[in-house]
Formats: structure tokens, sequence, C-alpha cells
């Protein structure tokens, strides 16, 4: 909730030092208890209110509830108490309340009357409707926020407004003050030098709105910056333990093969100690006459078709000649042809073997 007004002081110099001090305190809050007002706005907005309490004695910067037309309530600074009319050589004290709304001074404030209970408001007046919002006073629709002020906002309102006093049955102008004075009347060259600091303020205020804006968006994008660098950070420390691992997998391995490795050694060295200078060819042994038959056939027959398809690779390659390439294939084939005819031979003879061998061993099992 916003700050709690305390009563207005009766002096001007105390009012317009009650203003100050009142401004500091309540734009000054933070978080819930902050008026709902932008931030590069606020030192604007205590100027305008502190040169309107300076302009205008009688009225006084107050935080209270204010409702809006759809139903909406918000704490909002207002200023209120009486603005001096003076009409045909006398002065009045017409009460009023000026509001500012939430995007003040992008848009102007609202000025109500507030009658008392024995003053009535004129109806059908052209600047202010029944509600007391004076809505069609010409500087409130021509506002411009770099060159319009609430101080100045209360200048026009001169002008007569509709309030009369209810006496006796009778309409009559408000009680007018013990002793007339001419309307007040302001420097020139103070007024220009108010304006002057007011938009130097303005302008000071929206050069560090941008500013900050542009400092924030470069600390998004160093912030954005950082977090990939620490989800890149975690990427690479996952892969670095992940290749420890995998080190630590390999290195075991890598002592398992050296032991296997040491254990063939140590055989092969105590096998090659024991063995014979025997070739490699007599390593392996047929198991009859047949078979070694069959091998020597096998391999003739293999190293045949293995030059005949070197022969065909030179004559595609154009090594040889046609006619020298026709008479090698020709004695080659020959060759190859008694080759397999004695495989077929001794594949026979080696089935006929077996099938004499299985008839010797059938009366073993007979018995």
């Amino acid at each position: 909730m916003a700050p709690s007004p305390s009563p207005p002081p009766p002096a001007a110099a105390s009012g317009a030092q009650y203003a100050h001090q009142f401004l500091n305190t309540a734009l000054s809050q933070r978080g819930p208890s902050a008026l709902p007002y932008a931030e590069d706005v606020k030192w604007l907005i205590r100027n305008h209110l502190v040169a309107l309490a300076e302009a205008f004695p009688s009225l006084h910067p107050k935080a209270a509830l204010f409702t809006h037309n759809d139903g909406r309530a918000a704490h909002l600074l207002q200023a209120d108490g009486t603005i001096p009319i003076h009409h045909a050589g006398a002065s009045y004290n017409l009460p009023a309340v000026i509001w500012l709304p939430e995007p003040y001074p992008r848009s102007p404030p609202l000025v109500f009357l507030s009658p008392t209970r024995d003053m009535v408001i004129k109806p059908n007046h052209q600047l202010v409707d029944r509600s007391g919002l004076v809505a069609n006073a010409p500087y409130l629709r021509s506002w411009e926020r770099r060159r319009c002020s609430t101080s100045a906002a209360g200048a026009p309102h001169a002008h007569p407004f509709p309030s009369y006093s209810r006496l006796g049955g009778g309409s009559f102008p408000a009680s007018p003050q013990l002793a007339a004075r001419p309307p007040p009347t302001e420097d020139p060259a103070e007024v220009f030098k108010r304006n002057a600091v007011a938009k130097l303020v303005d302008m000071a205020y929206a050069d560090a709105a941008a500013l900050r804006a542009a400092r924030e968006a470069e600390v998004d994008a160093l912030f954005a910056v950082q977090a990939e660098l620490r989800h890149r950070g975690d990427l690479v420390a996952d892969g670095v333990r992940r290749m420890g691992e995998e080190k630590e997998a390999l290195e075991h391995r890598l002592q398992d093969v050296m032991m296997v490795t040491d254990v063939i050694e140590s055989w092969v060295l105590e096998n090659s100690r024991r063995g014979d200078a025997q070739a490699s060819d007599d390593a392996i042994q047929p198991a009859d006459v047949l078979s070694r038959q069959m091998i020597d056939c096998t391999a003739a027959d293999l190293a045949l078709e293995d030059t005949i398809y070197a022969l065909d690779k030179a004559i595609q390659e154009g090594s040889v000649p046609f006619d020298g390439y026709l008479r090698s294939v020709r004695a080659l084939a020959r060759d190859q042809f008694f080759q397999r005819a004695l495989s077929a031979k001794v594949h026979s003879a080696q089935q006929q073997a077996k099938v004499a061998s299985m008839a010797s061993r059938a009366p073993q099992y007979a018995s």
C-alpha cells in the first residue's frame, strides 16, 4: 500500500518543503508499496508536483486510492486543496483535486472539482461534466509530455468555474476573500528557467532510460553467453570423464593382452626348442595315398585356373598378343581337363575304399 500522507502544513514555505519530503519518500518506495509510475519519469513527476505546490501553495500532494471507470483501483498521487479564482475583481478559492494517472506525463492529469455541501456545479457547462471532471479544458486536450506540466495546468483554470453557493435557495458566487488581490504573476525568467530545467531533466531521464535499456540488453546477452559457456563446460567435463573411463578400460585390456602375449611367447619358445627343422609342407600329412593325390590334383587345378585368369586380364590390357594367348589358354585348358578327370577318378576310388572299409567293419558290429 502507498505511504499515508501527513497533514499538509499551513505555510507556503513549509508546504513546499513538505512536498519535497513527501514526494521523495513516496516515489522512492519499491516492491508492493511502490506507486504505479515508470521509473524514468518519477523525477519528472516530483518536479511537476513541487512546482505545482510552489505555484499554488493551497494544493498539497498526497497519495490516495483512485477508482477508474472500469472498476480498477490504484494508489495514485494527487494534489488536493483549493485553486484561487479571480473574477470581476474578486478572489475565490475553488476546491479541486488533481490526479496523476499511471501513464503520466504521457497522459494529462485528471482535474476534478470537489465542491462543498453548500456548493453545486453548474449543469451543462462546456468545461466540466456532471461528475466534476474537467474534461474539455483546451490545455488538457492539447497536452504534450515535453512542454506541459501540472503547475501550468492550473493556470488556465482561472477561467470562472461553474460553482455556486446555495444560500437561502438562491445562487450566488462563492464567498470572496476578505481582501481582493490581483492575480499573481510569475517572473518570465523564472518560468523559462524552470521549464528549461524540467526539459533538461526529462531529456536526461530519457537518455538514462535508453542507456539502461541498452545496458540491460548487453547484460542479457552476456548472461546468454554465460549460460552457453556453462553448458559447453558441462559437455566438456562429461567428455573428459568418459574419456578417462575409456582410457582406464583400455589400460586394463592392454594388461590382459600383454599377459596373454607373454603366455603365447613362452609356449612358442618352449616348443621351438623341442621341435626339429621340418619343412612346413611336412607339418600336415595326408591320411593315405589317395588323399595326397587328391590334394595334388586340386592344387594343380586351382593353379591352372589362376593362370588362365591372369591371361584373361593380360589380353584385356593388351599385354600379350592374341595368338600367344590362344596357344597358352589351349594348353592350360588341356592340362586342367586332365587334372579334373584325374580328381574325379581319385574321388571315385576314395568312395569305393570308404564303402569297402564300412563293409569290413560291419561283421564286427553284427557279432
